[in-house]
């Protein structure tokens, strides 16, 4: 199933798509650092509009049979490049999130790549440990999706 997964550009077409995935509760607690208020629309359109601006961004949009199922993005903080992910909860447990993520990171020239998930984030870890991705250290850091502190791993793609 996961050879269906298919990574493009973002489109404008594509956001109504990720707005909805984002009023999901289970996927907002489970992300646990998503944005203050899900269901703000405007914040959501002017926080794609400086991604999709910003050239050293590089978002993708996940399909499955020509279908929108998620995003993958690369972005910088700081000198490092890290990612994320973001996958329909009903096409959760699929593999979907493994192979988008594998290919972005074909897409990516740089290494070391990291990403960071909350402690008991078990399925965004295992996605993380498939593509390579290994526990470098830990920190905590308010999660908007819990409303407290969340202890989390900082993972790490080795050169």
């Amino acid at each position: 199933m996961t050879s269906e997964v298919r990574l493009r550009p973002v489109r404008d077409d594509d956001l109504p798509a990720f707005f909805a995935y984002e009023q999901d509760p289970q996927a907002n607690w489970m992300a646990a650092f998503g944005p203050e208020d899900p269901a703000d629309r405007a914040a959501f359109d002017a926080h794609w509009a400086r991604i999709r601006a910003d050239p050293r961004i590089v978002p993708r949009t996940v399909t499955v049979g020509g279908e929108v199922v998620g995003h993958v993005i690369a972005f910088p903080v700081g000198e490092r490049t890290e990612v994320s992910y973001w996958i329909d909860p009903r096409r959760w447990g699929r593999g979907h999130a493994t192979a988008a993520l594998g290919a972005l990171l074909r897409e990516l020239p740089q290494r070391p790549v990291h990403a960071r998930a909350a402690k008991d984030n078990a399925a965004s870890l295992a996605v993380l440990r498939k593509c390579g991705f290994v526990v470098v250290g830990e920190d905590y850091g308010y999660a908007n999706g819990r409303g407290a502190e969340v202890e989390e791993y900082l993972l790490e793609l080795p050169a």
